[in-house]
């Protein structure tokens, strides 16, 4: 199925989604498969802390559609390691590694620190000018959200070399007064910082992170289904990634986003259903 937009989760793998989108007999070995007959991307969480092997690579080239998009990030040692330019050959070694998935990886991701201050901001530019590839970048030092110069500089550096700059989006996940572990955990790690909507290529990108109850993230997805149906309105292909705090209802939350859109885009098409409810035991007559 082709969908004028690309739809997906931080991952593939979790268990739990036997409970409502996978088969309940279904194998882990066979999630890659069934989750890419549901969605058309995953944001490539599992780079970021190791590089797969290169039998891996192969078997996810085996099972990936051609439509299917992997928005690989690229590993922390090469992100948050030092100086980006002293980190090419790594790069190489990287996108030489992923090759086998051709353009299925696109755009690659960079998700930068907070660490990583406007002053380095000619250091990403070398590094772009190096990569040459599609690229999208995301930032968490406070001064890129600041509505300032460091920010106006930011925007016009990966506006002139066409990359997309990553929106991320967790006022849900902040919204939430729990004491649940999983949700401590998320609000412990994720950057408390403001959405930015950006629209630099053709192809923006969203990462929105959802409160553990559904229900309460009504609030905060209604201007994403706004915002994504008035971009593909305009010709692009956006991309947008629903989390939650331990990941197990972020399909749900993809499921209840894509129909959400379907409203607002009539002739949509809906997502493929795997899952069906157990047959429920009959009782033999008395």
């Amino acid at each position: 199925m082709v969908l004028p937009y690309y739809l997906g989760c931080p991952s593939w793998s979790e268990n739990a989604w036997r409970d409502y989108l996978y088969p309940q007999d279904a194998k882990s070995t066979d999630f890659l498969n069934l989750y890419s007959q549901v969605f058309n991307a995953v944001e490539g969480n599992t780079t970021f802390y190791a590089s797969p092997s290169a039998a891996t690579v192969q078997r996810w080239a085996e099972i990936m559609p051609e439509h299917f998009r992997f928005t690989a990030k690229f590993p922390g040692d090469i992100s948050h390691n030092g100086d980006l330019r002293e980190r090419l050959t790594a790069t190489e070694t990287f996108l030489q590694l992923l090759s086998p998935l051709g353009e299925r990886v696109a755009p690659y991701w960079l998700q930068l620190s907070k660490a990583f201050t406007p002053n380095r901001l000619p250091e990403l530019a070398g590094f772009i000018d190096a990569l040459q590839r599609p690229l999208a970048v995301e930032v968490r030092h406070d001064e890129f959200f600041a509505r300032g110069d460091a920010e106006r500089r930011l925007n016009r550096l990966l506006l002139d070399r066409g990359v997309e700059r990553i929106c991320l989006d967790p006022r849900a996940l902040f919204s939430c007064t729990s004491l649940d572990p999983a949700v401590l955990h998320a609000q412990s790690k994720k950057p408390r910082v403001p959405p930015r909507p950006a629209a630099f290529t053709q192809c923006p990108q969203v990462r929105f992170i959802g409160h553990p109850v559904l229900e309460a993230n009504e609030p905060f997805l209604t201007p994403w289904v706004e915002k994504i149906a008035a971009w593909i309105e305009e010709g692009r292909t956006p991309y947008i990634f629903l989390h939650t705090a331990d990941n197990r209802l972020a399909a749900r939350l993809a499921q209840r986003f894509h129909e959400r859109l379907m409203h607002r885009l009539p002739g949509l098409p809906a997502l493929p259903a795997l899952y069906r409810e157990p047959a429920a035991e009959q009782l033999g007559l008395l």
